[in-house]
């Protein structure tokens, strides 16, 4: 069994801690390897090193930066097939959207070394003679990043992208599911060209590991992408910080009687059980006009029960992340039982950490399965009588990440664009497929406002720094000239 290291000022080594855990593959619940259980110790020294790189990588040219994104994303492309693999073997998603969650990064540094050619400013003009006023964009410093494991190379990518070609040094904290796939992330990084200490990589629990990462005083902004609760608690210990939130959400599709009913049921069976339904972008409900609704539901279970529950190399439908996410699910199915959501299909763990997709109907708004996010293959139909109501069902949860609705209708689809509650709006598709050159993030417990990918990812990771220069040769002062009254 192969034992890894942390990465700090460019060496990989062990533990200040001297224990280890390890990642296992869910489909078949065997290590894959033994990884370093960091402490705060480790993290001290990795912050550190990042400190100490980021003044020569802060001067380094965008462009030079930038170049170093576009090599990781060539190594990824030549061996996207490796990677994919890896993805679907340590976190258990479907082959195909493995290989989907390795394109992902691979586009996002290759939008990201096209914004080291950009990185703009503003330019204005000043309200006093021979005085130049415009902005520029400086990076932040070190930059903590924690990330979950559903996306175990396109989440971090998103990260590391705008991080390091905005000019921050990194210390990178992935999640403990999946520690492999970030390992061999950076690899790629360091095989591109990364300069010692700039990236910083430090396995462990997030009690500790992450703690110290929010907590330290020379940690200059932190991005992470997981729960409300981490995310408040964040909030609460980061001091001033910068600080982007992406908290997860419960996500639902509007299907209108005037919907195109095959697209929508695809569209839904993509949305709930992609990914076994572990994404933030899954659709964990359906509202349904009544008018279609028995229809909807009976091509929508039949769609469900066909799709190929097994081994992740080799089905439509991998595992659960771990045992921890199965309970979850099943506590979730009960309660659903419990408050009498009507089931159709699913509704029982399988064997191993298998869940077979599982649908309600007759859910209520308030019920707990309509209101909290499952994070697994259970969706729950929601019956209303006009758009009114469907966009007030929607509106009616603490989150607000992404959106669909089905319709022929233009005037459905407008109101639902301007009325919906969420960062994310689709048309006529699902609620998950976000293309790397636009921002994304939500409205509400969602997050903080701020938003990833696409230009707002620069946004996210540089500070907008105000420039004047002044040559009239005296000292001018704003706000204080006289302009002599105003003539009547």
């Amino acid at each position: 069994m192969k034992t890894y290291g942390i990465l700090i000022d460019g060496k990989w080594q062990p533990s200040s801690s001297g224990k280890t855990f390890d990642s296992i593959n869910p489909s078949s619940e065997k290590s894959i390897g033994k990884f370093q259980q960091g402490n705060e110790k480790d993290v001290d020294r990795a912050v550190a090193a990042a400190k100490k790189a980021y003044e020569s990588w802060r001067l380094m040219p965008p462009t030079e930066r930038a170049d170093i994104l576009l090599e990781a994303a060539l190594i990824l492309q030549r061996d996207k097939t490796h990677y994919g693999e890896l993805v679907s073997i340590e976190m258990g998603k479907q082959l195909k959207e493995g290989l989907s969650d390795v394109q992902e990064a691979i586009d996002t540094f290759k939008y990201f070394h096209g914004e080291g050619r950009r990185m703009f400013g503003h330019t204005t003009t000043s309200e006093l003679q021979n005085k130049a006023a415009y902005t520029i964009r400086i990076p932040i410093g070190v930059c903590g990043l924690i990330t979950p494991w559903n996306f175990p190379v396109a989440i971090p990518s998103w990260k590391l992208g705008p991080a390091l070609v905005c000019g921050n040094t990194v210390v990178f904290k992935p999640s403990s599911d999946t520690p492999l796939n970030a390992i061999e992330l950076v690899k790629v990084l360091e095989k591109a060209g990364i300069p010692k200490g700039v990236i910083n990589l430090v396995t462990g629990p997030g009690s500790t590991v992450g703690k110290r990462l929010v907590e330290h005083p020379d940690v200059r902004m932190i991005s992470f992408t997981g729960s409300k609760a981490t995310g408040e608690w964040i909030t609460k210990n980061a001091g001033v910080k910068k600080i982007g939130l992406e908290l997860g959400s419960k996500n639902p599709i509007i299907v209108m009687d005037d919907a195109n009913l095959d697209l929508a049921v695809e569209g839904t069976v993509w949305a709930a059980f992609g990914t076994t339904g572990q994404r933030c972008t899954a659709a964990s409900r359906v509202i349904v006009h009544k008018k279609i609704q028995k229809a909807f539901e009976k091509k929508l279970v039949a769609a469900a029960q066909k799709l190929k529950i097994g081994n992740a190399l080799t089905h439509e439908i991998g595992p659960l992340v771990n045992k921890r996410a199965q309970d979850k699910v099943q506590n979730y199915v009960d309660i659903g039982k419990k408050q009498k959501a009507k089931l159709l299909c699913g509704g029982k763990r399988g064997h191993g950490l298998f869940y077979p997709p599982t649908i309600f109907t007759e859910v209520t708004p308030k019920m707990t399965i309509a209101q909290e996010e499952i994070f697994g293959p259970v969706t729950a139909i929601m019956p209303v009588n006009n758009l009114t109501e469907a966009i007030k069902v929607a509106n009616s949860v603490d989150y607000g990440l992404s959106s669909s609705i089905f319709t022929q209708d233009i005037n459905n689809a407008m109101t639902a664009i301007r009325d919906l509650d969420f960062g994310i709006t689709y048309i006529n598709s699902s609620t998950i497929g976000s293309e790397v050159h636009l921002p994304f993030g939500g409205t509400k417990g969602t997050g903080n406002g701020t938003r990833e990918a696409g230009w707002a990812g620069v946004e996210e990771f540089s500070e907008n720094k105000t420039v004047y220069i002044d040559y009239s040769g005296k000292l001018q002062k704003a706000q204080m000239k006289d302009s002599g009254p105003r003539k009547k």
